[in-house]
């Protein structure tokens, strides 16, 4: 079987610390394996035929709608993370397959309009929301595969898409040597796309790039990224153990530029003014939305309703406007709050010098 065969090619070429797909933990469901795919193969592939990823291609990355083609969406920062994490993952002989599967997947979870439509979800559903718990949540719940609630990935791709949030040293990590290349993957990607983005918005301007990060890393966008890169991957070499799942980071210095970089996007543009009155209006749109689908379950379509039905209304509500893109967000907001003419376009209205009937 041409399975067994790409199997028994993973037991022999990838390194120590790579996660055979033969070994894999399995699914919540068991089912039959493919004739010809793995099962870290089989994920990626329900991951991109699902409808949470298609809508990735409208939904915000910092920027709400910005005018122009060349700003990054939610879809194209999905595969800026997975060609990153693919490099690496080379480098250091890991799965391939089981990376791709864990980028793809590991930001369908986000909201409209990016982390202004998270913070409100989070203030608004108890409990509280994070999207990379709600990505969870799409592959295990409210997408589906053959009817039944959830995509059944394989544990360890969920378990990298959980993990894949925050840049905290005490975080908990994933628990393969993949999930954990994804993790700084996410982060070498938005970093590095969100200054090009800012640049091209005229937000930020190359000079002011605090130097002290730039002289580590790089002058251009690209030589930032390689210089991330290939530090990552001669640094976790150097650090490999026989047993233990490696830290897949790049050396300190290179790391603490990684990371000034990154908190200089936070305090210049993530939470700059332009974000913040872009935030500020997003939010409006989302808890208007969010209250109306309290007093209007009805409008919600039906595999919301029966996760109300199952998990509350709140949950479901949630749920809904989680998955929307940006664009259908707005309209939907439009159509429930804008005032338009209900008279039918069709009906003649008489001219003055015309008898009124």
């Amino acid at each position: 079987m041409i399975r067994e065969e790409i199997e028994n090619r993973e037991k022999a070429w990838l390194g120590a610390h790579a996660t055979w797909s033969i070994n894999s933990r399995g699914r919540q469901r068991s089912e039959a394996p493919d004739p010809i795919r793995t099962c870290f193969m089989v994920d990626r592939d329900r991951v991109i035929h699902s409808k949470s990823f298609r809508r990735l291609k409208h939904k915000t990355q910092v920027f709400i709608a910005p005018r122009g083609d060349h700003y990054r969406s939610r879809l194209t920062h999905t595969l800026e993370v997975n060609q990153i994490a693919k490099t690496i993952g080379a480098g250091l002989n890991l799965n391939i397959d089981l990376i791709e599967a864990m980028a793809l997947a590991h930001d369908v979870g986000h909201t409209p309009f990016a982390h202004a439509g998270e913070e409100i979800l989070d203030r608004l559903l108890p409990g509280g929301f994070r999207h990379n718990e709600n990505s969870i949540r799409v592959l295990t719940r409210v997408e589906q595969h053959h009817g039944v609630p959830g995509l059944n990935l394989s544990r360890e791709v969920l378990d990298g898409v959980l993990h894949h949030s925050g840049y905290g040293a005490q975080e908990q990590r994933a628990n393969t040597a993949e999930g954990r290349v994804i993790r700084l993957s996410d982060k070498i990607a938005y970093v590095q796309h969100d200054i090009d983005d800012s640049i091209r918005g005229g937000l930020l301007r190359l000079e002011e790039l605090p130097r002290q990060y730039i002289e580590v890393l790089g002058e251009s966008h690209s030589q930032r990224i390689a210089t991330l890169v290939i530090d990552t991957i001669e640094y976790s070499r150097s650090k490999l153990k026989a047993k233990e799942v490696p830290l897949i980071e790049p050396s300190p210095p290179v790391e603490a530029a990684l990371r000034g970089l990154r908190q200089f996007m936070f305090e210049a543009i993530y939470n700059g003014p332009v974000c913040q009155a872009e935030r500020k209006r997003a939010s409006f749109v989302i808890e208007h939305l969010f209250n109306y689908f309290l007093k209007n379950p009805g409008r919600m379509t039906p595999a919301y309703l029966q996760i109300a039905e199952q998990e509350g209304l709140e949950r479901a509500v949630a749920d809904y406007i989680a998955g929307m893109s940006d664009e259908y967000c707005i309209a939907i907001f439009e159509n429930a709050y804008i005032p338009k003419s209900l008279v039918p376009e069709t009906l003649k209205i008489p001219s003055e010098d015309e008898p009124h009937k």
